[in-house]
């Protein structure tokens, strides 16, 4: 076998950035965008729970946009 190649399992890849922060009313990490569920079974499921959560994850992100307020808010009124 060649130094070259490189091992890898065959399985669906962790959406995880390393930015774990829940938001308060989502519910879910801002990083990856999975519940708090998904992430503690992320090791248990099988790859096509995984892939299915991943296929939904891009659907999530418009949840997690922020209401703008404070000064910028009332200057554009």
């Amino acid at each position: 076998m060649s130094k070259d190649i490189v091992w890898k399992r065959n399985e669906v890849e962790s959406p995880c950035i390393q930015v774990c922060v829940v938001h308060p009313e989502e519910r879910i990490c801002t990083g990856c965008l999975r519940s708090i569920d998904e992430i503690t079974r992320w090791s248990k499921m099988d790859a096509d729970e995984r892939r299915t959560i991943m296929d939904e994850l891009p659907s999530r992100a418009p949840r997690l946009r922020k209401r703008r307020g404070g000064r910028s808010a009332k200057l554009r009124r």
